[in-house]
């Protein structure tokens, strides 16, 4: 342990000359707003004696000190000590401070408690029932303000898709979303070992009043004894936090740039963790192949694809990769593969092609639209 940790304190900050960013153009820091969930009478979370309340700010403050060592990045808090925050309030913060990114940290719990793994969030349409559990959860918070009804209009945080309606506005964020987010599970995934249940989309509060690409992460699951021992811990949320913020100094690097001399943090330096991975299930991979005639796309027309994921991970285009659907396409731009599946010219096909990726377990899947090749707003081709 003692080995760990010396290796742990002895993760430094090396400096690199490199161009010109955008940041450096306008003399701008990059700011981040972090928001540790829950707080004082909002408890959160608890099993087994661990506090998602306690657990949530210590880690904000360990990810912010590490971020606060870099001169060209600016951190804000919505809390630093145990108190309660609206989540309103929480990103009127962000709003005010006019952050970069703004990204909630919070600790996930299951009545199963061999639940495990950690998934992050963006704002977006869903009606996935896991998902919408876990708005429901997290949303429910505002009932212990006063007048939430009138402050949140009559919003009902026991049916969070009540919300949907109100997000359509804000998808300009969604890509630079999944992009943050995507970077924060490899983390986990890669370095802590820790199983990955994946970038995921749920109309959560907090997030939908924040206008700026945003994320909430559930580290991990207070409820399991061992991953709940490990948040618990002084060494467990020093990697942790480790993690989140190579996510947030990689994602500055990839979309901002590097400043001159920049302090540019090295790849985490952290114990993996020891999981138990059950065998796969044997599973019929016979494919029944159907001879339909191929529609004909008339590329100076406006195409529509159905967008299954954007993900930094290559994947192979084949069926099986993608729950047994054919015709799955791929590009690669900032970064990021965007599968997408079908293509059509005419809206109503494209609106079948959603239902049967969300059929097949695409739960956040969304129909886009080009025209000559270029991407175009969905929300102003169908208007």
């Amino acid at each position: 342990m003692n080995n760990y940790r010396n290796i742990f304190y002895l993760l430094s900050f090396v400096f690199l000359m490199v161009g010109n960013s955008v940041l450096a153009q306008t003399g701008q820091k990059f700011k981040v707003t972090l928001d540790a969930g829950h707080g004082d009478h909002d408890y959160g979370a608890v099993y087994h004696g661990h506090i998602e309340k306690n657990i949530a700010l210590a880690v904000v403050l360990k990810v912010g000190k590490i971020l606060e060592k870099n001169p060209n990045i600016e951190v804000v808090y919505t809390r630093k000590t145990d108190v309660f925050i609206d989540l309103v309030e929480r990103a009127n913060i962000a709003n005010r401070a006019d952050a970069n990114i703004f990204v909630s940290i919070h600790c996930n719990a299951n009545k199963n408690t061999a639940a495990d793994g950690s998934e992050t969030f963006v704002m977006g349409l869903t009606k996935n029932a896991s998902n919408l559990e876990a708005a429901k959860k997290e949303n429910s918070v505002i009932t212990l303000e006063k007048d939430y009804k009138e402050k949140y209009e009559g919003y009902d945080p026991n049916s969070p898709e009540t919300l949907i309606g109100m997000t359509l506005m804000q998808e300009e964020y969604l890509e630079n979303s999944i992009a943050l987010a995507g970077k924060v599970q490899d983390n986990f995934r890669n370095l802590l070992n820790q199983k990955d249940r994946g970038v995921k989309q749920a109309p959560f509060m907090v997030l939908h009043k924040a206008y700026m690409p945003r994320v909430l992460i559930e580290m991990g699951f207070i409820s399991n004894p061992t991953e709940g021992e490990r948040l618990d811990s002084e060494l467990g949320q020093e990697e942790v936090a480790l993690c989140i913020a190579n996510a947030i100094i990689n994602y500055k690097k990839e979309f901002f740039g590097e400043e001159p001399n920049e302090p540019v943090m090295e790849t985490p330096n952290v114990r993996k963790i020891e999981r138990i991975i059950p065998a796969p299930k044997v599973q019929d991979t016979t494919v029944i192949a159907v001879d339909t005639p191929k529609e004909v796309i008339d590329a100076t027309a406006i195409v529509y694809k159905v967008q299954l994921s954007a993900s930094a991970k290559r994947l192979d285009l084949v069926p099986s990769n993608f729950k047994g659907l054919n015709d799955v396409a791929s590009t690669f731009e900032n970064n990021l593969y965007k599968y997408t599946y079908g293509e059509t010219n005419d809206y109503e096909v494209a609106k079948k092609k959603l239902a049967e990726a969300k059929n097949k377990g695409f739960a956040t899947a969304f129909i886009i639209a080009f025209k000559d090749g270029k991407s175009i707003n969905i929300k102003d081709v169908i208007k």
